[in-house]
Parts: C-alpha cells; structure tokens; sequence
C-alpha cells in the first residue's frame, strides 16, 4: 500500500507538469463508477443524458466493480490514464485526496452547506475540498416475523441487545433456522458490522487526538456481544447471510436496502418487518453510515466541464430520481432531498431514513483500509474462538499503534 501512494504521490509531480501543457478544454468527460446492474446503468444514463444535452457534451461511462475496481483506480492513476471524474466510498476519499491525485474545489464550487452535516468530513483533506457527497445510507435490522412468533416471542419490536440477544436464542432453537446473522467473512464487509456495535456500546476506534482505542472496555463488550450473537445463529458472508434471510431461515439479521429488492424479487410473500438497529437502553443504537461520492482527478484537461458535471449530479433533484429507481443507491446527500416526500410513501425505506439520525462514518484517515483489514482480522479471531474479544482487540490495538504515528 505504501508503495502504492508513493507512486500516487510521484505521479502528482508529472501530472502537473503536463497539466500546463495542456491546451483547452474539450466537450468530453471520462466518468469511472460502480453501478453494473442493467437497471443502475438506465438510471445513471437517464441522468446522464440530461446533463451532456444541458452542456452540449459527451460522458463516456466505464464500470467498476468493488472487488477490483480500486486496484483499477490505482493502475489509472499510475500509469497517467486516470478518469476525468471517478466515484469513491465513503471511506476510500482520504486515501486519494491525502495522495494528492484529486483536484481541490473551492468553497464556492464545493457549498458544502448544501450536503447532509455527516456527510461532509470525508470529503475534505487538511481544510481542502476534493469531493462532493452524492448519496448516503445505513443498515437497519431485518424481523422474520413468522419465526418470531413461532418462537413465542408475541412483541416484534426489538427495544435493547439485550432483547435480541435473547430472541435470537429462542429462534435458534427452532429447527432448521438460525436465530441471527453474523458476518464472519468478506473484505469490506465485516467491519461495518462491528464498529455498529462499537458505537451502540459507546466505544470509538480512534480518540480526539487519532489515537487508536480499538480495545477499549466499550468495544470488548461490543465484540463480546456480536460474539454471543453469532453462537445462536449462522455465520457467513453478507451475500449468503441476505439469501438466508430472504429464504426466511434468519429470524433477525443486520443489512441495507437492496435487501427489500431481493425479497421483492425472490420471496414476495415473506413476513418480515425492519426496524432501526436496537441500543443498550431502549434507544436507537448506532448503524454504519456510507455514502458516495464524486471526484474530479487532478490531471483532467476537463475540469471546468467536471465541476459542472459533479455538482449536476449531486444535485438533489437529480440524486433523487437515480435513489428513487435505484433502492440500494440509498438517500441524496443533498439536504434538501434528504427526506423527500418519495420516502415518505416508503414505509420501509422510511425505517433507513430515521436510522440515518442515528448512524456514523468510519473516522476520515488516509489508511482507513489497513485499520479496516485489522478490525475485521480481530472479529473473525473472536467469532471463531481463536482469541477471546479482550485479547482479539489487545492484538488489534498493537496493530494499530504500529500504522498509526
């Protein structure tokens, strides 16, 4: 990874030697981004489209994919063939941005008032603007009702873990289902579920200062009880854990919208409900928020045509038409379509909106995905019974110290 963002760092030198070279801007934008389902690519194009006929322009759209596409992003960047305007996570923007291959975006450019509160930090570097928030969303807690009440349970409603704890061993029981779902494997994916669980708890992963603190007493119960979790139900990657509860053979399981599409598609008659993510005291707990957003590389010969196109596009008025076809894409970023009345004819997708007032971004750092990998290392050692949460969380903090200075 090091050696990656010095090359990063080291193309930045070159690219902007050559960007004086360059002469004009042309009518055509190179846009790289992540939506490969036929129903993504009509609802991006539809946008799309509106704006190369508002700017008398064209956008050439090439396709990532999450399991590849940063390594793609990085070879594009490496060998001076990187997009006008690329799509990044959440939590991949500091990554780029601290490197220096994003192009800054000035206060009046940026409005970044125009963006939900939470969504803002990771588009900023040390004061600096290199991306816009486009869409944001959450993860809320799926009810199998029918294996809840058959179970004895008679109140859906999960009011504290505690409570779901002890559902989830009463589902259990049952044969042949489970009573939760714990993710247990998949880069990208395990994390989301235990720093939920951090923050429900009160735990955090770095202090005010960017100090680690993975091992807090906060995170050891949070882990502790994920781990409880885990042993009255099954654990398996997000894709079969979604199958599962889809079947109708999870009683409760953590997870986003597109999971409302697929049992829409596949089990239409299935009796379940969502409900926001429970806490420790009857309150909401706190879900993972991500979001994505949009960035302009800092060797396009484009850029006044760029700018125009991300703030086209993270437009809530367009950001809603693409959320509103496109469940997984989640919410517009844009404060004033954050709630928008689209929603509120959505009872479940409602359910993603309130937990929104309760849910965090993972911390803004250039090597959020080697912390990443470090806490998903440390939940699997626990989930498995390797180590204990304590001593899973002890090595993870190690860890840490080392990469953080």
């Amino acid at each position: 990874m090091k050696k990656l963002l010095f090359i990063l760092l080291a193309f930045v030198v070159l690219s902007c030697s050559e960007k004086e070279e360059q002469v004009g801007e042309t009518g055509k934008l190179v846009f790289w981004h992540f939506w490969s389902e036929p129903n993504h690519r009509k609802a991006l194009k539809e946008i799309i489209n509106g704006f190369e006929q508002e700017y008398d322009c064209k956008v050439e759209t090439v396709e990532l994919s999450w399991s590849d596409g940063k390594t793609k992003l990085f070879a594009a960047f490496n060998s001076q063939t990187a997009p006008d305007v690329l799509e990044l996570g959440s939590d991949w923007v500091a990554q780029f941005s601290s490197a220096g291959v994003l192009e800054k975006l000035t206060d009046d450019e940026a409005n970044l008032n125009q963006y939900v509160e939470f969504s803002t930090a990771p588009a900023l570097w040390k004061d600096s603007i290199y991306a816009l928030p486009w869409i944001v969303d959450t993860r809320v807690l799926y009810v199998n009702r029918d294996l809840v009440n058959q179970a004895g349970i008679t109140d859906t409603k999960v009011k504290n873990t505690k409570q779901l704890l002890n559902n989830a061993e009463k589902v259990n029981a049952l044969d042949g289902v489970y009573g939760y779902g714990a993710t247990g494997s998949g880069s990208h994916m395990i994390y989301k579920k235990v720093v939920s669980l951090f923050w429900t708890y009160g735990g955090t992963i770095l202090d005010s200062s960017g100090a680690p603190v993975i091992n807090s007493a906060q995170n050891v119960k949070a882990l502790e009880s994920y781990v409880r979790l885990s042993q009255n139900g099954l654990i398996e990657t997000q894709r079969q854990l979604d199958s599962r509860f889809a079947e109708g053979k999870l009683g409760y399981w953590v997870s986003g919208g597109w999971l409302l599409e697929k049992i829409k598609n596949e089990n239409p008659e299935l009796n379940f409900e969502v409900s926001l993510i429970p806490g420790l005291d009857d309150n909401p707990g706190i879900s993972f928020a991500g979001g994505e957003y949009l960035a302009i590389s800092k060797s396009t010969p484009n850029r006044e045509l760029a700018v125009k196109f991300i703030k086209y596009m993270t437009n809530g008025k367009n950001a809603i038409k693409f959320s509103s076809q496109i469940i997984e894409a989640g919410f517009p970023a844009d404060i004033n379509y954050y709630d928008d009345d689209f929603y509120q004819s959505h009872p479940n997708r409602l359910v993603f909106a309130n937990q929104l007032n309760h849910a965090k971004m993972t911390p803004v750092h250039p090597k959020w995905l080697d912390i990443e990998a470090i806490i998903e290392e440390a939940a699997v050692e626990a989930l498995y019974g390797k180590k204990s949460s304590k001593e899973s969380l002890d090595g993870a903090q190690a860890k840490l110290m080392l990469i953080i200075k």
